[in-house]
Parts: C-alpha cells; structure tokens; sequence
C-alpha cells in the first residue's frame, strides 16, 4: 500500500538579507541570535583559524556541530530559527589574526 501525506511544507520567500559580523575570538560568541522568522543564514569564515559552531547557547573548540576552515562557508539549515553560536579553534590561531565571521540572515 502506497503511504500518502497530504502535508505540504512551503519554508516562504526572502526578500531581506541582513548582514552582520562578529570579530574572532577564542571565547564563545553568538553568531546568529534566536529569530522564528527567519527563512535561513549562511556564515562565511572570513580569517585564517578554524570556526566551531554549534546551534544552540554554546560552542567550543571541542564540542560542536560544524567546524567551518579559514575561508570557509556554511549554510544554516533552512527551518532552523534558534540561536546560532561559534568559537575560533585558538590552536589555529597565528599571533595577531584578525577576521571575522559575515552572516547573513534571510528573514
């Protein structure tokens, strides 16, 4: 028998993409905060050391969901609303690294 779900999942459009940018740091930072309308993000690691992310409040270099090299992108799962947070992996860090990580979120 032929299994029959007349559910439909439409995520929407985005019409806005919201820049920001958070500066690197070996302390854990939100990234991308709770927001129930957006549509989806992307994070792009804009510096020379290794991004630890995890969704939820917390992210360290040892416990995460996605480790995102230098130069490095990513993309939020689409449906996913909650808080976003990231550390850079200070053991790839080089004496005065600068960067940042550019989000952009699509409401």
């Amino acid at each position: 028998m032929a299994l029959w779900n007349p559910t439909t999942i439409n995520s929407g459009t985005s019409g806005v993409a919201t820049p920001t940018s958070v500066s690197v740091s070996t302390t854990m930072q939100t990234l991308i905060a709770d927001n129930p309308n957006r549509k989806g993000a992307t994070i792009w690691n804009y510096s020379n050391a290794p991004l630890c992310i995890d969704f939820g409040s917390s992210a360290s270099k040892t416990n995460f969901a996605y480790r995102i090299g230098a130069g490095g992108y990513y993309e939020i799962p689409f449906g996913y609303t909650g808080i976003v947070c990231g550390v850079w992996d200070d053991t790839g860090l080089i004496l005065g690294t600068t960067g940042k990580a550019l989000v952009r979120e699509l409401i």
